[in-house]
């Protein structure tokens, strides 16, 4: 890890951030999860159930960049399905799916709070809103 963090039992999401954030896949793997057990002298499977409650969390590969839709009411009225769809299209993969390059996925999440500019999204630690197909394309072309 690149800074050291406290080994109380309280640190266990700052530490599995640090080491999704340090994966070039945006995950943590097996060996991971073994690390903060150990380090936080707590059982695997107490790790392991924290990464799987929280959907920040994956166990498996993801893109470069997350693309994270909102799903909150607000946003689903305000045309959250069709921004899916959008960007489906435009990237050539489905939910939880890496595009080819390996710099995009897509995912749905509950709430990003945004309902004053809904429907909105996240790409990496960015948020949109007012999203449209014309302003996705724009926006995807930033981070490629």
């Amino acid at each position: 890890m690149t800074k050291k963090l406290s080994t109380e039992k309280d640190y266990i999401l700052e530490m599995l951030h640090e080491l999704q954030d340090r994966s070039p896949a945006n995950f943590l793997s097996e060996k991971d999860l073994k690390y903060v057990a150990d380090s936080l002298n707590t059982t695997y499977s107490h790790v392991y159930g924290v990464a799987t409650y929280y959907t920040m969390f994956s166990l498996k590969p993801r893109g470069k960049y997350i693309i994270r839709i909102c799903n909150s009411p607000v946003c689903s009225m305000e045309g959250s399905e069709s921004i899916t769809d959008v960007l489906k299209e435009l990237l050539g993969v489905g939910l939880g799916e890496i595009t080819k390059d390996g710099l995009f996925s897509i995912e749905k999440t509950s709430c990003l709070g945004q309902c004053d500019i809904a429907p909105s999204m996240m790409v990496g630690k960015d948020v949109y809103g007012e999203l449209s197909r014309n302003k996705i394309v724009e926006i995807l072309a930033q981070y490629k």
